[in-house]
């Protein structure tokens, strides 16, 4: 059974988030103070209410604390989503993740407990860099930001094999995926015996602080 979800603020990354959760097959709980809001959600989320989520007899009425998981994106508003996160640890809701607006507010709310905090313009802006100065690049890992994920086509090692290119020693960097020419799809742990062909697609994990340029 998928876990049920609760989004607290529908603005327009909570809604984003609440609505792409559902098309993945989730039971999504959304929670604002706003009608218009409310109104826009009630078409996209399996349930909305309205309410004052700083008030913490609110949320207990909704039956927030039956939840596994909860999103605060409440704005701009740094005391409503720390009081609001603070109310959610008490509840002993599994997983709690946040939207954060500056570092010192992220360093807060982890300060609070919430599991997972993002800044989501930070986030953005530094995977775009990364793209316009990492060829290839595709996202860095959820489980590090000091480890991300590079896409590249197969040139110069055509013909050889892992075991060959010896990448971790030589590069420190790990081919974790291989995309055959002709096909669509990705294949995972690649088989180190294999030669690569002209054109076939690596996905390489990479490490951030490792500068060196390679061509494939």
């Amino acid at each position: 059974m998928k876990p049920e979800i609760a989004v607290i603020g529908l603005g327009k990354f909570g809604l984003y988030f609440a609505s792409t959760l559902v098309e993945l097959g989730h039971t999504v709980i959304g929670i604002d103070n706003s009608v218009p809001r409310v109104q826009i959600a009630r078409d996209k989320l399996t349930q909305v209410y309205k309410a004052d989520a700083t008030s913490q007899e609110s949320l207990e009425q909704i039956g927030l604390a039956d939840v596994s998981h909860v999103l605060i994106s409440v704005g701009n508003s740094i005391a409503a989503s720390s009081m609001i996160a603070m109310y959610t640890k008490e509840m002993n809701i599994p997983q709690g993740w946040a939207k954060a607006v500056t570092p010192d507010h992220k360093r807060l709310l982890c300060k609070l407990g919430v599991d997972e905090v993002i800044i989501p313009e930070q986030m953005a802006a530094i995977q775009i860099a990364s793209k316009v100065v990492i060829p290839g690049f595709l996202q860095y890992a959820s489980f590090d930001p000091d480890v991300s994920f590079q896409e590249l086509t197969i040139e110069r090692w055509a013909g050889k094999s892992l075991q060959e290119l010896d990448l971790i020693k030589k590069y420190r960097r790990q081919v974790i995926a291989i995309k055959k020419v002709g096909s669509d799809k990705y294949e995972y742990t690649p088989d180190s015996s294999y030669p690569f062909q002209t054109g076939d697609k690596v996905i390489v994990l990479r490490h951030v602080c490792t500068t060196e340029k390679i061509r494939a």
